[in-house]
């Protein structure tokens, strides 16, 4: 499954998920992340915590979602910032499920904001990686989706 997940300035959430994600999924799930607005540079603090938690860092870069209009086709697009959520997006390459993750923007805060944000989208990526998705259609893919990211899974 491979998922997009958008942020404004792509540079501290939308890294973070997209990181989480391929991490933890064992390649059930492709993560990728962009921005409407991207800064072209990934917030230090975002780097230094995914390091320290073992993630692979290198790679990961501040990008457009200009690039990924027509390549690969996405299974799924998540908002994980309002701005994102409320802009007009492109048009993907057939009809992605989409959900809003939100949560704060640890970028302007003290840089224990990064570990909380860290925090709650682990624990949405785990909530959707516990599940069967594979086998489930795409209206019950597009239920849980939502569901998670309606839900207080701060761990």
């Amino acid at each position: 499954m491979n998922i997009l997940i958008l942020c404004t300035g792509n540079s501290a959430r939308s890294i973070l998920l997209e990181s989480i994600f391929n991490h933890l999924s064992k390649g059930r799930v492709k993560a990728f992340s962009a921005g409407s607005k991207p800064t072209g540079k990934v917030h230090p603090e975002s780097l230094a915590l995914l390091a320290n938690k073992g993630h692979a860092i290198k790679g990961l870069r501040s990008k457009s979602w200009d690039e990924f209009v027509g390549a690969p086709s996405m299974d799924a697009v998540i908002t994980v910032c309002g701005n994102a959520r409320d802009e007009t997006c492109p048009l993907w390459l057939g009809t992605p499920l989409t959900a809003h993750w939100g949560i704060e923007d640890p970028a302007n805060m003290a840089p224990a904001a990064f570990e909380i944000a860290y925090s709650m989208l682990e624990a949405r990526a785990k909530a959707w990686l516990s599940l069967d998705f594979e086998r489930m259609d795409s209206a019950e893919q597009q239920h849980h989706l939502s569901r998670i990211g309606e839900a207080s899974l701060v761990m």
